[in-house]
C-alpha cells in the first residue's frame, strides 16, 4: 500500500469539469469564453430523440452562439464519421466543437477537433502522444455516465471495414471544459444506465488495483467506487432519481481522472479486440468480462480487494484478509446481477479460433503490463472462455 515512496509519479489535471444540475443552460456562455463564435455540435439520433440535444441547443442560443448540427455518429464511432465531421466543421466555419452524448460522440468530437488542425488521417495519430498541433476548442456534455471521455486523453475509433479500433491518446485532445449537468441523464434507459455505469466502475477498480496506481488517482478511484456502490442500483432502477443520476455522473468523471495516468485492465485490454473483430459494444465487452476478470486478479492484491468490499459497503469485521478480498469479489458480482448486466457473449457466436486471436490482440494492450497479476495469452483465452 506505500510503495509510492519508492518511486516517480505525476498527475496531471486533465479538463477544467464544471458540474451541476442545469448547466447545460449555460453552454453558450463556456463556448463564448473559449472564443468560439460558431460550434459543431457532435451528437447522435440517440441523445437528439431523447429530446437532450435540444438543451445544448437552447444553451449555445442563450449564449448567442450559432451552430451547426453533425448528427451522424454511430456506436464505436467511425474514422469516416470523423472525416465527415471535419469536412462539415470547415465548410460551415465552425471555430468550436461541443461533443453531446455517450463516449462515442465525445470520441468523436476529440477527434474531429484534432483533424482540424493536423494533417492526413486520424489512424495517424494511433498511440500516446502522437498529436502535434491542439485542435480547435472542444467542450465536452456527458450523457451518460460511464466513459468519463469528458477527462480522458483518450479517443477511441474504428474502422469498420478493417475490422480495426484503436485509441488516440494526447492531452491536446482533452476538452477545455467538461460540462456536467446530470439532468441529462435522467432519460437514460435502464439498460444503458447499466453498462455505462459498470464501464465507469470498471474505470475506477481497474485503475485502483492496477501496479501503476498512486495516491491522487487512488483517492479519486476510491471515491468513484463508493458512490457506484451506494447509487448505481438505484439509477438503474428508479432512473428519475437526480441524486442517484448525479452520483454516477460524478463518479463516472472522477473514474476517467484516476485512470488516465495509471491505464487499466485486463477489462479494457480485451474490450479493443472484442470490438474490432468481434462487434461487441465497449461496455457490453467490459460488464461481461469484469467479474472474471476481478476473480482471475483476486489473488495478487488481497488488500485491494479487501478495500473493495468496504467501499462497495460490506463490512469484513472479523473475517481474515483472504476472506475480506473474497468478499469484495463476491459484492462486485452481485452488483453486476442487481443491474441485470449480461454476462456472456454467446449471442455472438464465437469461434475458438477467433476467441486466441482475440486473446492475441488483447496482450498487445498496453493495460496488461499493468495488470496487477501477471497474465499469458492463455490466461486472457481462458477469461473469454468463461464469458461465452
Amino acid at each position: 500500500m506505500h510503495n509510492y515512496v519508492h518511486r516517480q509519479f505525476g498527475y496531471r489535471m486533465p479538463a477544467d469539469v464544471q458540474f451541476g444540475p442545469g448547466l447545460a443552460s449555460q453552454i453558450g456562455e463556456v463556448t463564448k469564453s473559449l472564443g468560439g463564435t460558431k460550434a459543431l455540435v457532435v451528437t447522435d439520433a440517440g441523445v437528439i430523440n431523447a429530446g437532450v440535444a435540444q438543451k445544448v441547443y437552447a444553451g449555445l442560443d442563450n449564449g448567442g452562439v450559432g451552430y451547426e448540427v453533425f448528427s451522424d455518429i454511430k456506436a464505436e464511432p467511425d474514422a469516416k464519421e470523423v472525416e465527415a465531421g471535419v469536412d462539415l466543421a470547415k465548410k460551415t466555419d465552425c471555430d468550436v466543437v461541443v461533443g453531446v452524448g455517450g463516449g462515442s460522440c465525445m470520441d468523436a468530437g476529440k477527434a474531429i477537433s484534432a483533424m482540424m488542425t493536423n494533417e492526413g488521417h486520424i489512424r495517424d495519430y494511433a498511440g500516446l502522444g502522437l498529436i502535434k498541433n491542439p485542435g480547435v476548442p472542444l467542450v465536452a456534455v456527458p450523457t451518460t455516465a460511464g466513459t468519463g471521455s469528458e477527462a480522458t486523453i483518450w479517443a477511441v475509433i474504428s474502422e469498420k471495414e478493417r475490422d480495426n479500433k484503436f485509441g488516440v491518446g494526447s492531452y491536446l485532445i482533452v476538452p477545455k471544459v467538461a460540462v456536467c449537468d446530470p439532468e441529462l441523464s435522467l432519460t437514460l434507459l435502464p439498460r444503458m444506465t447499466a453498462l455505462s455505469g459498470i464501464d465507469a466502475l470498471a474505470h475506477a477498480l481497474e485503475s485502483f488495483i492496477n501496479k501503476a496506481t498512486q495516491p491522487i488517482s487512488e483517492a479519486l478511484s476510491e471515491q468513484s467506487i463508493t458512490m457506484i456502490g451506494r447509487s448505481l442500483r438505484k439509477a438503474v432502477h428508479w432512473g428519475e432519481s437526480l441524486e442517484a443520476r448525479s452520483d454516477m455522473l460524478l463518479a463516472s468523471t472522477m473514474a476517467a481522472m484516476a485512470f488516465n495516468p495509471t491505464r487499466l485492465g485486463l477489462s479494457h485490454a480485451l474490450a479493443m479486440p472484442l470490438g474490432a473483430k468481434g462487434h461487441v459494444p465497449h461496455s457490453e465487452a467490459v460488464a461481461v468480462t469484469l467479474g472474471p476478470v476481478m476473480r482471475f486478479n483476486l489473488p495478487a492484491n488481497h488488500e485491494k480487494f479487501a478495500r473493495l468490499a468496504v467501499l462497495l459497503g460490506e463490512n469484513p469485521r472479523g473475517l481474515s484478509l483472504p476472506e475480506a478480498a473474497e468478499l469484495g469479489v463476491v459484492s462486485l458480482e452481485q452488483l453486476l446481477r442487481d443491474v441485470d448486466a449480461p454476462d456472456s457473449f454467446a449471442s455472438y457466436g464465437y469461434s475458438e479460433s477467433l476467441l486466441k486471436e482475440i486473446a492475441e490482440d488483447g496482450m498487445e494492450s498496453g493495460n496488461v503490463p499493468v495488470n496487477p497479476r501477471i497474465t499469458k495469452t492463455e490466461d486472457l483465452l481462458d477469461i473469454l472462455k468463461q464469458c461465452v
